[in-house]
């Protein structure tokens, strides 16, 4: 359900009493889906993981295009990256359990 205030004056507490619901004219914007979304931020962390890893292996081939603070900010990227997504497994893991621990 959205619900949008319709405020046409400047005043920020006018519109306040005036919310109501959104036509499909007004959320026609894609909608993404929970998986869709986990799956593009998947992808994103994956790439920053690999990104990380070439930064790396090229530091260590002494390549002098590529700074040592470019790649531990990179590394670092990917693994709060991965320590986010890890973390969000772990909460969908522990609701499914929730879930399913529920008696009718």
């Amino acid at each position: 359900m959205d619900l949008r205030i319709n405020s046409t004056t400047t005043s920020p507490l006018a519109g306040a009493g005036l919310a109501r619901r959104a036509t499909p004219a007004e959320t026609a914007a894609p909608q993404e889906g929970f998986s869709t979304a986990f799956k593009n931020a998947l992808q994103s962390v994956s790439s920053a993981q690999n990104q990380a890893d070439d930064l790396q292996r090229e530091v260590q081939l002494e390549n002098p295009a590529v700074s040592l603070e470019q790649t531990m900010v990179a590394i670092q990227k990917a693994q709060i990256g991965f320590q986010a997504t890890l973390h969000v497994r772990n909460r969908m893991v522990q609701a499914y359990t929730d879930i399913m621990n529920m008696q009718v």
